[in-house]
Order: C-alpha cells, then sequence, then structure tokens
C-alpha cells in the first residue's frame, strides 16, 4: 500500500515565538556572501591575469567551463553527503573542499592547474545550496521557510557586489598582489568553517532554542519516512518537476553573472568592473526581489491559500517580472536598461528562492539534499548549454542579445508549466511500502 511521507492533516494552530532561528539564517547570508566573491574573483581578475600568464580566450573558456562542470556534477556527489552527514558535518566539508580550491588559485601557474583549482572550487561550492536548504528546512516550518530561504539567496548578490571593493582592499590598499589575494581571502573560507561549526546544530540540540520556539519550528505534520535512497529519487516526478525547473531558469542567472558586464561594454561603451554603479542598482533590484519572493509565497501560505497554490503564484508573478527584457536592446538610454535588466533579475531571484523551498515541500529533510542536488546538477547543465548557444548566436547576429533576452522571459513560464505537469498539487510523495 501507499505511503505518505508526511501527513496530509492541518498542523494545529501554534504560535509565531523567538528569534534564534534567524542566527542561522545570518550565518547562512555570510555563507552565501563568501561564496560568491570566491566564485567571482576570477573573473574580475581575469584581465590581469590572461596578461601576465598570457592565456587565449580558448585558455579561459577552458578554465570556465572546468568550474561549470565541476559544479553540476559537484551538485550530486555534496546533496547525498549533506543527507548522509547531516548540514553541519556535510557543510564543513564543502567549505573545506571550497576554501582549498579558492587558495589554491594563488599557486596555479599554467592553464591545467588552474583548472584543476576551478574543479575543486566547484566540487566544495556545490554544497552550499543542498546545505542552505536543508538547513532551513530544519530551522523553518513551511510557512515561514521560503521566506528565510529568501534572506539568504538575497546575499549572491552581495557576493557579487563586495568581490571588486575586495580586491581593491587587499591588492591596491594592502599592495598585494593577486597570488597573495587568492591565498588571503582563504581567510575569509576559514573564519566560515570555525563560525559554522560554534554556531549550527539542530533545533533540539542547540540548547539555545525556546521551548515556544521549538514548538513554532516543529509544528509541520510529522514525517512518515525519514530516510530516501537515490534509487527512489530519481524515480519520482516530483524531484524531476524540480530539475527540470533548475534546468531551464538556473542558465538566466549564469548569463546575466558572466556576459552582463560584456552586453554594457559593447552596448554603452561602460566597463562594470570600473564603473560599479549599474552592477550595485541592477543587484540591490535582484535582492529585493530575492526577499519579496519568500515573502510572498510564505505570507499565501499564513493567509490560508494551499502551498500548491502560494508556490505557483509567487512563481508566475516572478516570471511576468523577467518581462521587461523584451524591451532593453532597443534601449539607448543605459539607466533605463539598468533599471529593466534589474526588475527581471529580482524577478528571478524571486523565482529561485520559491523553487528552493519546494523540495522541502514535498520529500522528507533526509532526502532534500539530494533533491537539491539533483535540481543543482541540472542547473549547471543548463548553464553549460546556455554559455554554447549565447556565444553561437552572438556570432551569428553580430552581437545582438534581442534573441537571447526573449529566450529568457519564456523559461520562467515553461518552468511552472513543468512543475505543475509533474506535480499538480505538490503534495508529499508517497512510495510503495515493502509490507
Amino acid at each position: 500500500m501507499a505511503q505518505a511521507f508526511a501527513d496530509g492533516g492541518t498542523a494545529a494552530a501554534v504560535p509565531r515565538s523567538g528569534r534564534h532561528r534567524w542566527l542561522i539564517v545570518a550565518v547562512l547570508f555570510a555563507a552565501t556572501t563568501v561564496n560568491y566573491i570566491d566564485r567571482t574573483m576570477l573573473g574580475l581578475l581575469a584581465p590581469t591575469l590572461g596578461t601576465e600568464l598570457g592565456w587565449s580566450e580558448n585558455d579561459y573558456g577552458n578554465i570556465v567551463t572546468a568550474f561549470q562542470a565541476a559544479y553540476a556534477l559537484g551538485f550530486l556527489l555534496m546533496g547525498w553527503l549533506i543527507d548522509r552527514f547531516g548540514p553541519k558535518v556535510g557543510y564543513a566539508i564543502a567549505i573545506s573542499i571550497w576554501t582549498v580550491g579558492h587558495v589554491a588559485h594563488g599557486f596555479a601557474s599554467s592553464v591545467a592547474s588552474f583548472m584543476m583549482a576551478r574543479v575543486i572550487l566547484g566540487v566544495g561550492e556545490a554544497g552550499h545550496f543542498p546545505s542552505v536548504v536543508r538547513a532551513s528546512s530544519e530551522w523553518f516550518p513551511q510557512k515561514e521557510r521560503s521566506y528565510a530561504i529568501g534572506w539568504v539567496n538575497s546575499a549572491t548578490t552581495i557576493g557579487v557586489i563586495l568581490t571588486a571593493p575586495t580586491i581593491w582592499l587587499f591588492m591596491v590598499w594592502m599592495g598585494f598582489d593577486w597570488r597573495q589575494t587568492f591565498i588571503y581571502t582563504g581567510a575569509f573560507g576559514i573564519i566560515l568553517l570555525l563560525l559554522w561549526l560554534w554556531l549550527y546544530s539542530n533545533p533540539r540540540e542547540s540548547g539555545k532554542v525556546s521551548e515556544a520556539e521549538l514548538a513554532w519550528i516543529e509544528h509541520d505534520p510529522p514525517e512518515k519516512v525519514e530516510r530516501l535512497g537515490w534509487g527512489t529519487i530519481v524515480t519520482k516526478r516530483e524531484a524531476w518537476a524540480f530539475a527540470v525547473a533548475k534546468f531551464l531558469t538556473d542558465p538566466v542567472w549564469f548569463l546575466m553573472l558572466f556576459w552582463l558586464p560584456k552586453y554594457f561594454s559593447t552596448t554603452y561603451d561602460v566597463d562594470l568592473k570600473v564603473v560599479l554603479l549599474p552592477m550595485i542598482i541592477m543587484y540591490l533590484l535582484s535582492d529585493a526581489g530575492s526577499i519579496l519572493g519568500g515573502w510572498t509565497s510564505s505570507k499565501l501560505i499564513q493567509s490560508g491559500h494551499s502551498v500548491n497554490f502560494a508556490r505557483k503564484a509567487t512563481m508566475l508573478g516572478a516570471g511576468c517580472c523577467v518581462l521587461p527584457l523584451l524591451f532593453v536592446t532597443g534601449l539607448d538610454n543605459m539607466w533605463l536598461a539598468v533599471v529593466l535588466i534589474g526588475i527581471a533579475l529580482a524577478g528571478h531571484q524571486a523565482f529561485s528562492s520559491t523553487i528552493l523551498s519546494i523540495p522541502p515541500d514535498m520529500f522528507p529533510k533526509r532526502a532534500v539534499g539530494s533533491v537539491i542536488g539533483l535540481g543543482g546538477f541540472a542547473g549547471g547543465v543548463g548553464g553549460m548549454i546556455m554559455a554554447k548557444s549565447t556565444g553561437l548566436v552572438l556570432d551569428a547576429t553580430g552581437g545582438n542579445y534581442t534573441v537571447i533576452f526573449a529566450a529568457c522571459t519564456t523559461v520562467y513560464f515553461l518552468a511552472v508549466l513543468a512543475v505543475h505537469l509533474l506535480s499538480p498539487r505538490l503534495a508529499p510523495v508517497t512510495v510503495e511500502s515493502k509490507a
């Protein structure tokens, strides 16, 4: 007979209480910032490194591809690892690996050694979002979870914005060269690791959570099944609903991270690495979208709407916010383009914080890391396809982004359709018992 992973009944009313769980959000916010500084630093230093080390465009492309491939495959490994050992140990391993990879850039000299450093970095950083969602599922009830994830997800852009000032601090103010900068900024990862090991535990073991706050955290209906193996996960339509959505929408974020500087350089003769204000405006708008998307989804649930309605309505609204990209390529006014792209980025981040909340809605906590890993792998593959396709389209159209931006506006609606077809109610999945 079929057995549900979570009780479908309605939990008794429990008042919201306590704030210790938001300390976990603060730590994850800081971790996300460090993660994205480490990820972005090579891109900003690439012109300097390319000149000094004699890289060709193909050499740099191979280094970027090495990271993307390792990041995609790393999701499968790290998702399983975090489910197997829990977020405290699993994320500590992930932080350690990506910090080693980041520091290794300072000792690299050949294209092959940079590729190896990026592979190590990619594998470690792949453990970030599985850890974020798994920790959020332990510390937040369903009706508050997407809001917490929205805050953490907003730190991705804070990390991007802070990368240039970090490089300036170490290379200009402190006088370090690029090798020393990679090595010494590894201290961020070490501090983060110690902070994580010191502060994180599950709510019942922390000793710092009041009974009232614990009742709020744990007031969702109990799960019937604790663990779920890969062999079962990959047979579930609900897992593929998440994976397909990530495959379709993650590439838009990769596109913006890797191609926006080039777009502004060729269209408006502005270097975003030097003139930071446009980048800050766009990414702060995206931060607002991440938080607002998470808040909207949580608020709809708290107002009595079903999880199914709250998640899908928020994702549809987020997709609508990306539509201004259709009008960007016809603009002569750079600042209007900045605002429209910022709104589109806000839409993406609102979608992202909501879609990351869906696996805990459908799967038991000790399977969430693996499901996030599957989705992250799919998103990484989509990102590689997007990178190759973007280059081909730009070559064929003489650098015209119209087709590319138009494609970006459609994928969110396709993703919502895929989620709805594969999981019409976002109900907890079932498995046939052996009895």
